[in-house]
């Protein structure tokens, strides 16, 4: 049998037919010996073909999910297209395979993570794996984001995934063993969840987003005909309450609103005898900026005919 060499250009083709990953086409051609058409079926019986072609739905549905080991805190959204896929075993293991090896492996984005060789198998790719997944599951999934943390972590799931926080602290080892501390930590993630905060304190707010927040709130109130001499006062009134829904340290703790995250702080500081500072925190939330397609069943079917 004559050996071909399979080209560059006879890879595009085969991705441009197929919609297929370039190590993918590559191997199809060597095996079907530059045979385009037999590439093609080779693809699509390993289910490859499908897959590129599901790759074109919206995955919005699927599961946040957060880690935490040796130090280290991952937090990683994957995304699937329906609930009912988001609750299959098979994914959930996926998902956790995914979030060990960012743990592990430490890529530094989620494209260095899909060409890294996948931990429990080195004959594939991060990317391949997430391939035979799509192909098996029979939905498009996708890999959306992860963040890692690491020194003293705590984290927090809500609602089997929908959405998880990591809390980065600055605090001594001693503090950070003690049960007192890994219960404020936790309520401090569930803080994070629930009150979704922006930043960590007033310091840390963007100097723009707070100008264009006062020129808002000083039309607001001229618009009241508030008298101009008071304007100024009412704004930073206004503007102290602004920094009550963005910056954790001015929050109303959840479990006692009455009282200040900050407050709170001070409070453990005193009792644990040392200094407890929040340094960062990390919220996502599934499907949150995707956009979802708006189409109902029926429509979708009929689409699916012509």
């Amino acid at each position: 049998m004559v050996i071909i060499m399979i080209t560059a250009e006879s890879v595009k083709q085969l991705r441009e037919k197929t919609g297929c990953g370039m190590m993918d086409c590559k191997k199809a051609l060597t095996e079907s010996n530059g045979d385009m058409e037999r590439a093609v079926t080779l693809l699509r019986e390993k289910g490859l073909a499908t897959a590129a072609k599901k790759a074109s739905r919206i995955a919005s549905e699927g599961i946040v999910n957060v880690e935490i080991r040796n130090n280290i805190g991952v937090i990683a959204e994957v995304n699937a297209e329906t609930d009912f896929v988001a609750k299959n075993d098979e994914f959930i293991q996926f998902v956790a395979d995914i979030t060990n090896q960012i743990i592990v492996n430490n890529p530094a984005d989620v494209t260095a993570l899909t060409e890294q060789k996948f931990l429990k198998n080195d004959a594939i790719t991060i990317g391949e794996l997430l391939t035979e997944k799509i192909s098996k599951i029979g939905e498009n999934l996708n890999i959306r984001r992860f963040a890692r943390l690491e020194g003293v972590v705590e984290g927090y799931i809500h609602g089997n995934g929908r959405i998880g926080v990591l809390v980065q602290f600055e605090t001594s080892d001693e503090i950070a063993k003690t049960e007192q501390f890994k219960e404020f930590a936790k309520d401090m993630a569930m803080q994070v969840a629930a009150a979704s905060p922006q930043f960590v304190n007033t310091e840390d707010v963007d100097s723009g987003m707070l100008e264009k927040e006062k020129e808002i709130l000083t039309a607001q109130a001229l618009a009241e005909g508030k008298p101009e001499k008071i304007v100024e006062k009412i704004v930073d009134g206004r503007i102290a309450k602004f920094y009550k829904e963005i910056c954790i340290y001015e929050q109303g703790f959840i479990k006692d609103p009455d009282i200040p995250v900050k407050d709170v702080i001070k409070q453990h500081e005193q009792s644990l005898g040392g200094n407890i500072k929040i340094i960062s925190f990390i919220r996502f939330e599934k499907g949150e900026g995707i956009e979802k397609k708006d189409e109902c069943f029926a429509d979708e079917i009929a689409n699916m005919i012509k």
